[in-house]
């Protein structure tokens, strides 16, 4: 077999309308960014190889969303809101499924060009992603009425009677706030979350400490309340104890506002 050394110069010469000049796009996972090369190729053979800058065009975007979704959304810069979002609309999916979208991590992937990708327009790197363009982006899986219901029967927080907004954590299968049992007093009727799910209390004492669990405040404000009553008020003597609670007026304070 005999063979011949070409060099470019004679590739240029006599082959030059099989060269393939191109820039190629791709995400890297060490920089979390969408990086491009300028390339030249005949065929299988790389003749040429040169760092490009990137174009932030919708070949980007989907290229910088593809490789956001293989490497975890947990690399994604989730907000509060956000995060609390994707477990108000699972708490919904869980309790009644359809209509209500999966948004799992493995469907959010799989639907990452729908939600993700048109969110992206001009980035190339997940540091120019912002929490807001995450929870536009997600906010697009639901229809206006599941949008709609989500912010009256899911809230993000429960308004105690005291007028304290504590965030209520869905993470959990069943809702749950933690709160001091004296912001509650007043409270004849227990909350529902998505309209059939009771709302957890971990009620609190003055200084915090777990007191008792309930899904039910009537039931323990009638029930377990005279035990607890009696061993609060040697613990915490300047606090309330009323003897009945549903009639006492709601505090933050050692002592009721009206005292």
């Amino acid at each position: 077999m005999l063979a011949a050394r070409l060099s470019e110069k004679d590739l240029e010469t006599h082959i030059k309308d099989h060269i393939l000049e191109k820039t190629e796009i791709a995400f890297d996972p060490q920089t979390m960014a969408v990086r491009g090369r300028a390339v030249r190729r005949l065929g299988a053979l790389l003749l040429a190889d040169h760092p490009q800058k990137v174009a932030a065009d919708d070949e980007t975007a989907r290229a910088l969303a593809d490789g956001i979704m293989r490497a975890g959304l947990d690399r994604l810069p989730w907000s509060e809101a956000g995060r609390q979002w994707l477990e108000r609309v699972r708490f919904m999916f869980r309790v009644e499924g359809a209509p209500w979208p999966d948004v799992s991590e493995q469907a959010l992937g799989a639907t990452a060009s729908y939600w993700l990708t048109p969110f992206l327009a001009g980035k190339t790197s997940v540091r120019e992603i912002g929490a807001d363009n995450l929870l536009a982006g997600l906010q697009t899986l639901l229809s206006r009425d599941l949008a709609r219901r989500l912010d009256k029967e899911v809230p993000t927080h429960f308004t105690a009677p005291t007028g304290s907004k504590i965030a209520i954590d869905y993470e959990s299968d069943e809702p749950a706030i933690s709160v001091r049992v004296q912001e509650l007093f007043g409270l004849d009727r227990h909350p529902m979350i998505g309209g059939k799910i009771p709302l957890t209390f971990h009620l609190l004492s003055p200084a915090r400490r777990p007191i008792q669990t309930t899904k039910n405040l009537p039931a323990f404000w009638r029930g377990s309340w005279a035990d607890v009553k009696k061993d609060m008020r040697g613990e915490y003597p300047k606090h309330p104890w009323p003897d009945d609670p549903i009639a006492a007026p709601p505090t933050r304070r050692a002592k009721p506002r009206n005292r």
